[in-house]
């Protein structure tokens, strides 16, 4: 079995990086000036079923994602696609009523902003899918609606996850090596991968590199 993915190929170039994180970073800290407290804590929710550091294997409960599918390399895909998600979250959309909405009034709702940030290769097409995790208050019936047709709104069943978590900074290179460990480990224990791996990132690009989190999850059967 090969480890390589090539989502996570491509050359490390740091200023090309700090650009992109840069421009996500404004847009989240005009999320945070428009909306200090929304910016919760709230991640999904999920049991740890073993633990061996720095792995895990978790049982994640079900929930929604708003969704977008972007070009591009990692850097670029997941600048491009958390300021897609975030112009939803902040308000495109129209706010679902009682009853349905209402198209001849629409009304934008603001939705706190879930950690982590999720992004998933597709092949080597070079596409990404970047997702936001939904607040549990809301159901697909009562989120907001998206203005954009780009932004999926995705019901996920449970999922079983085999997990590795690190710190510092993330490039290409980092993610592939993560991506390696992970998949050796879920080897050495005779679980079966389903699918492919998942880039979680819980800090924001100014955050202390060695006190960042940063996950790869691997769904198993």
């Amino acid at each position: 079995m090969t480890l390589s993915n090539p989502c996570f190929s491509g050359g490390w170039n740091p200023f090309r990086v700090m650009q992109i994180w840069l421009q996500t970073g404004i847009a989240l800290s005009l999320f945070l000036i428009g909306a200090p407290l929304a910016m919760a804590t709230e991640e999904p929710s999920y049991q740890v079923a073993l633990q061996a550091e720095p792995f895990e294997i978790r049982q994640y409960a079900p929930l929604i994602v708003a969704q977008v599918e972007v070009p591009g390399d990692l850097s670029e895909a997941s600048s491009a696609g958390f300021r897609l998600i975030a112009n939803y979250i902040f308000g495109n959309n129209i706010a679902v009523r009682e009853g349905g909405v209402n198209m001849a009034e629409p009304v934008p709702e603001k939705i706190a902003m879930t950690i982590p940030v999720i992004a998933e290769g597709k092949g080597d097409k070079k596409t990404w899918l970047i997702q936001f995790v939904m607040p549990k208050q809301y159901t697909l019936d009562t989120l907001p609606k998206p203005n954009n047709p780009q932004v999926k709104l995705l019901a996920v069943g449970p999922q079983k996850l085999a997990v590795i978590r690190f710190t510092g900074f993330v490039s290409d290179d980092k993610v592939q090596e993560k991506i390696a460990e992970l998949m050796a480990w879920i080897k050495s224990r005779n679980e079966l991968p389903l699918g492919n791996p998942r880039l979680a990132r819980y800090n924001p690009p100014w955050s202390i590199p060695w006190m960042r989190r940063n996950e790869i999850l691997i769904p198993i059967q």
